[in-house]
């Protein structure tokens, strides 16, 4: 089958979920003989129009980023110019779009009318923006969002079938695009299990970060935007020391926030318990989960499905979270105790001193917890499950 697989993301840097999404699926497809071609947008850190990486064959198309209306024009006209091209040597059997806007260029040419089209929905395009954009009471906010919008609609209506990560999402574009429910399949994102494992010895691993022993130690990796919840989960800090905590907290990660962040750590005087750690490779982001007797997702929306929660199970690291989108799927097929009652701090804050308070002193139970959160997403989240999946509906689809 020659698959091509359209995104607005690239595997040249794994940062994030969809990026690892797009790679895994992409290198599954190889594995299993498969002719797989991604089709992207150039981003500023690529120095060449298309590139072999992992063995599979990137093409990049440039963007004019200088406003939205060039933005898309340019997508539109350069995105269908390289689809083109790739079309001169290869028959599609299938598309495979893993976000709106490349989307959109594809589906207004004729020549895909035919070809068995699916759409990867992560999450909605035009919530993301709202979440991400700093002047909310703009024109340019109000058309964006509207454009947006527009965008996601048709790209979702030309597909054959539509992939969702978890009912959270399912439910979404069925309320806010009324997307027909037998259109759509939950296929749960997956994680390496081979790369993101328990540590041997944890103790040894803290000693080699140079990270104290004695301190209950909490890890987080987000960007650093409004809807993670950071703010929440620094606040949590000084709750958990009133109730005689000895407590470390690192954070993960990049983004808008990082300054007002550390204003707030050094307004509540927490230096020298929480730091914020920046931008973690994919090699030390595994010892870090292993590190951490918890894993804390602080989200306050949008939380489509959360690729951090499992990367943090897989490697032993029990996650407490709050209740918000697909995070609430996967640890009630877990446990739902390891969810926070909401999003306040004080919630927070009472369940990590219960989970505390128990697990302190009980290094077997500690044992069997870590035991049973990595068996749980080796039973229900490895990659080889996610796009095995999505080779079987590729497949139906196409007899």
């Amino acid at each position: 089958m020659n698959i091509l697989l359209a995104a607005d993301v690239s595997i040249k840097n794994l940062l994030g979920g969809a990026e690892q999404g797009l790679y895994q699926e992409a290198l599954f497809m190889v594995k299993k003989g498969h002719k797989v071609w991604i089709l992207t947008r150039r981003l500023p850190e690529h120095t060449s129009s298309d590139e072999i990486i992992y063995g599979i064959h990137e093409y990049r198309y440039s963007v004019n980023t200088r406003n939205s209306i060039a933005f898309l024009l340019s997508t539109i006209f350069n995105a269908q110019k390289l689809y083109k091209q790739l079309t001169l040597e290869t028959k599609f059997d299938v598309i495979n779009f893993h976000q709106p806007f490349v989307a959109f260029a594809i589906n207004l040419l004729s020549e895909v009318k035919n070809i068995l089209k699916i759409y990867t929905c992560h999450s909605l395009s035009f919530e993301e923006y709202i979440s991400r954009a700093a002047n909310k009471n703009s024109i340019g906010f109000t058309f964006n969002v509207i454009l947006r919008k527009f965008i996601e609609k048709f790209s979702l209506d030309k597909a054959n079938k539509i992939i969702v990560l978890s009912r959270y999402t399912k439910d979404k574009l069925m309320n806010t695009y009324r997307v027909f429910e037998n259109k759509i399949v939950i296929i749960p994102s997956g994680v390496n299990i081979e790369h993101f494992k328990p540590a041997i010895d944890k103790i040894s691993l803290r000693r080699e970060m140079n990270l104290a022993q004695e301190p209950l130690t909490l890890f987080t990796v987000r960007n650093l935007v409004a809807r993670m919840g950071l703010e929440n989960l620094i606040k949590t800090i000084p709750l958990l020391q009133n109730k005689g905590v000895c407590v470390q907290l690192f954070i993960g990660g990049q983004g808008m926030l990082k300054e007002k962040l550390q204003a707030l750590i050094n307004e509540l005087g927490l230096q020298d318990c929480v730091w914020l750690c920046g931008f973690i490779s994919d090699y030390s982001l595994v010892k870090y989960y292993q590190m951490a007797d918890f894993f804390i997702l602080p989200t306050t929306e949008l939380e489509g499905f959360g690729l951090v929660t499992i990367e943090a199970m897989s490697c032993g690291t029990a996650v407490l979270a709050t209740p918000i989108g697909g995070t609430i799927e996967i640890l009630s097929g877990f446990n739902p105790e390891f969810l926070f009652k909401d999003t306040s701090p004080e919630a927070m804050a009472e369940l990590i001193f219960e989970k505390y308070s128990y697990y302190k002193g009980k290094p077997d139970e500690f044992k069997k917890l870590s035991l049973d959160v990595r068996g749980f997403v080796e039973m229900n989240y490895s990659w080889e499950n996610n796009a095995g999946n999505v080779e079987s509906l590729f497949k139906k689809l196409s007899d």
